[in-house]
């Protein structure tokens, strides 16, 4: 009997110890926000003036989400499972999937690494498309730019990655329609990321997406040129599957400096054009230049976000006030506050 009891005791330690080596990670944010449009302007949804993802309820204190991310590796496989609950999960980045239910699955995906250059990855996975992301830790400004609401925003499929070198990358794959967890169409879009690292700090990324929605090629980098200073450009061009006068295009620079490891400040300029029959957020063949300025001050986990946004379209498209008269340009403020764990 003590035999077995010494022989369960170091089973039991034995798999403590696996257990410890092969835990399970647990990450993820949660984030509110207040945002006043200066018009005063509000529509039938308590939405204000600025069309792009998060940061537009007017007047009120908002929800962002609750992000839960689990994550593990045992060897050459892992997995990632991502789940919010909240609007900025659910209904303003995402399908609609129209069952009723509060939480939406952001990312569920797994990986196999073959060898240390080569690696396979298939299932719902954040798209590689763009410079920002709908979890508000990896972005510095709060309220995002039109590229990035325009879409797409997840990618389901499968791809496979090989890495030439430390400077050079080539991913490729095969993919459902865009934002879709089920293509009833059936497996309709090849996708393709050239990844490059010229130099320590200045990374960059050539993407291209075509199906059935469409075509875009898009351009995304960032150098970090000093430990404070750091650059970043998207640039995307996009065209309706099947309406050569449809889609969008447009460019965005960003312009961060970090003053201290609690206080920065960033820039946001961009530009954004849509094509004779439209997309998405302006007339037909309008454009609108954005610019946001936007601090991050950070208390541990948390970070303060109070952010400026100035929009001016080529038209008016927007409300200069209550009474819904037309005007060319949009101004808001913006507070957010959001806690990474």
């Amino acid at each position: 009997m003590k035999k077995i009891f010494i022989a369960a005791t170091i089973l039991l330690s034995a798999f403590l110890a696996s257990a410890q080596d092969e835990s399970l990670t647990i990450s993820g944010s949660v984030d509110a926000y207040y945002k006043y449009d200066f018009s005063g302007y509000k529509n039938d949804d308590g939405l204000g003036n600025i069309p792009t993802s998060f940061a537009n309820e007017q007047n009120s204190v908002s929800l962002g989400m609750v992000n839960v991310i689990l994550g593990k590796t045992v060897g050459k496989a892992s997995f990632v499972g991502d789940v919010s609950f909240g609007p900025r999960g659910q209904y303003q980045s995402l399908l609609n999937t129209g069952d009723g239910n509060s939480f939406h699955i952001q990312n569920l995906y797994m990986s196999y690494a073959f060898t240390e250059k080569f690696s396979m990855t298939a299932g719902f996975m954040g798209t590689f498309v763009g410079y920002e992301v709908i979890s508000p830790t990896a972005n510095f400004n709060y309220s995002t730019s039109y590229l990035f609401s325009a879409g797409p925003f997840q990618n389901a499929g499968i791809k496979a990655q090989y890495a030439f070198s430390d400077k050079v990358s080539l991913m490729v794959g095969l993919f459902n329609d865009w934002n879709a967890y089920q293509d009833f169409d059936g497996v309709s879009d090849f996708g393709a990321q050239l990844a490059v690292s010229p130099v320590d700090g200045w990374d960059a990324y050539v993407n291209f997406l075509t199906g059935s929605t469409g075509t875009i090629i898009d351009l995304t980098t960032a150098y970090q040129i000093t430990d404070a200073f750091n650059v970043g450009l998207n640039a995307a061009d996009f065209s309706d599957f099947g309406d050569s006068k449809g889609g969008y295009s447009g460019g965005a620079l960003y312009v961060q400096y970090g003053f201290s490891d609690a206080f920065a400040l960033g820039v946001r300029g961009e530009y954004y054009k849509e094509k004779e029959d439209g997309w998405a957020f302006v007339p037909g063949g309008e454009s609108v230049v954005a610019l946001t300025l936007s601090a991050n001050v950070k208390a541990g986990p948390l970070t303060m976000i109070p952010e400026f946004r100035l929009d001016n379209g080529s038209t008016e498209m927007f409300y200069k006030n209550v009474e819904m008269d037309p005007t060319k340009s949009a101004s808001q403020f913006s507070l957010a506050l959001v806690y990474a764990f």
